[in-house]
């Protein structure tokens, strides 16, 4: 056989051997016939082709032209004893996926190869016959869509599948995990399973209308878990089109959107509060001639839990009061709005101070959980008289400051805070006098406690000092740049506690 062969290459073969000739080396398989060194006895052109790219230079002549073959990783290259044609001579009949990769195409290409031992008369192994085909475009389909069913397995998006009547052929992992349905139990059903009877029937024939026009249908669904809990879910269902130009499938993502949507329910409920709630931080100043009164609240939340506050009072007197709830967020803020509505209850029909706490303190208690309560301090100022009175439950101490700046007077707490014992009676301090000159100031502790980056505390000593060093601007003006001082000595760490001020000036 080996010797027809040479004849064919030499040129002068018999019909038969010319036909068999002809036939191998069109074929749309690569063939090559070599001897038990490797040299090629036959090589047709789809074989010279594929071979090619993994020669050095022209067409390959012998198996040892061959460099670039690859294992199935597309690095290890194999080892000469290793290629197919080696273990046909061998004895071996192989059967082997190679990838053949060279200069002249880096991308490279895949072929299958069978190489069966080329027997003589006698049995005796005298060659190797090797047989292959390209599957690089099998193998590149193959890859992607292994890598997009990797993709649909791994994602953390639900997947579902439905013939075009909705039954349902596929579910991901993920969908399991949301619904707690598995694909055992959803095969052969619709969607229908998922239905949590929030929508009405048109919201449904708008979906099937959507989709079986070719349009992708959009929309945030409530859908319902194994379990009966109603979830949210951004829903898309879009159809899928097969060879005949007609809808065959229909593909549903949806991705788990209920905390999202509680999300946004609360930053809506927030800003509502958040509107509210400037109001109470925002309360205009009396105007009294002899005094210049400013105040302002810094929430570290969208809503605080601070409290300010200017009231009248019997006999022509203003109170005017900051307050902490302990904490900030949503809960101290509703609680401080109703302490606002407590505070301004029973200020106009008292006129002591410590009675208002007395009174305040003793509804308040049953608005309190056993972890909150209340620091606060209530003035009564006389302008008449240019006297003041007040009552601190356990609150940041105020202070006047005298004319030329000094400390005349600490205003100290003069009993526990607001919300532990209900029938506790609560103390006002005797009688201030104030002078023109002085400045009074009453604060929160997020003045006093706000640290830097160091952890060093904004503390009680520069708050005086900037009111002193300020004391000749206006109480607006103090109170603002009181803010932005706290804040610069802060320099960018973030405020975590709600910061309060009122500056009242006697002129």
């Amino acid at each position: 056989m080996i010797d027809s062969f040479n004849e064919c290459e030499s040129g002068t073969f018999p019909d038969e051997p010319a036909i068999l000739k002809s036939t191998l080396y069109h074929l749309s398989e690569g063939v090559v016939v070599a001897d038990r060194d490797g040299r090629f006895l036959l090589c047709n052109q789809t074989a010279r082709k594929l071979l090619k790219i993994a020669a050095d230079g022209g067409a390959p002549r012998m198996w040892s032209d061959i460099k670039g073959c690859y294992k199935a990783d597309e690095m290890t290259l194999y080892a000469p004893d290793e290629m197919p044609n080696a273990r046909a001579v061998s004895g071996e009949d192989v059967s082997v996926e190679i990838f053949i990769r060279g200069e002249q195409q880096l991308s490279g290409l895949w072929i299958t190869v069978r190489a069966n031992p080329l027997r003589g008369e006698g049995g005796e192994i005298r060659g190797s016959v090797v047989v292959f085909n390209d599957i690089t475009g099998r193998i590149k389909r193959d890859t992607r869509l292994r890598v997009l069913t990797s993709a649909v397995e791994q994602t953390a998006d639900s997947v579902i599948i439905t013939d075009r009547g909705g039954i349902i052929e596929y579910v991901n992992p993920a969908l399991e995990s949301t619904t707690g349905y598995s694909l055992e139990e959803l095969k052969g059903l619709t969607p229908r399973i998922l239905n949590s009877g929030v929508h009405d029937r048109m919201f449904y024939e708008n979906l099937w209308a959507t989709i079986l026009s070719g349009k992708v249908f959009r929309a945030t669904m409530a859908n319902k878990k194994k379990s009966g809990e109603v979830f949210y879910a951004e829903q898309v269902i879009a159809p899928m089109w097969g060879p005949a130009g007609i809808i065959t499938h229909l593909v549903t993502i949806f991705r788990d959107a209920t905390e999202q949507r509680k999300l946004q329910e609360q930053q809506f409920q927030m800003g509502l509060a958040r509107a509210v709630q400037r109001q109470f931080y925002e309360p205009p100043p009396p105007r009294v001639e002899g005094f210049d009164f400013a105040a302002a609240a810094f929430p570290a939340d969208a809503i605080g839990g601070d409290y300010l506050d200017f009231v009248s009072m019997p006999g022509g007197c203003i109170g005017f009061a900051v307050g902490d709830v302990c904490g900030h967020g949503i809960s101290s803020a509703l609680l401080m709005a109703g302490l606002r509505a407590y505070i301004r209850a029973f200020a106009p029909l008292n006129h002591d101070p410590a009675e208002i706490f007395t009174r305040t303190n003793k509804v308040l208690v049953s608005d309190m959980g056993d972890d909150k309560f209340v620091t606060m301090i209530y003035c009564r100022l006389n302008p008449a008289t240019r006297s003041l009175v007040y009552s601190s439950a356990g609150h940041t101490p105020g202070f006047i400051l005298g004319r030329n700046g000094e400390v005349r007077r600490t205003l100290d707490s003069t009993d526990m805070p607001l919300g532990f014992m209900g029938e506790h009676t609560f103390n006002s301090s005797d009688e201030i006098a104030l002078e023109p000159g002085d400045v009074l100031a009453l604060l929160t502790d997020g003045i006093v406690e706000s640290e830097n980056p160091e952890q060093d505390s904004f503390g009680m000593e520069r708050t005086v000092g900037y009111i002193r060093e300020h004391r000749g601007e206006s109480a607006g003006e103090i109170v603002s740049g009181l803010y932005r001082a706290v804040r610069k000595f802060s320099d960018g760490m973030p405020q975590t506690d709600d910061v309060t001020a009122v500056i009242c000036k006697i002129t």
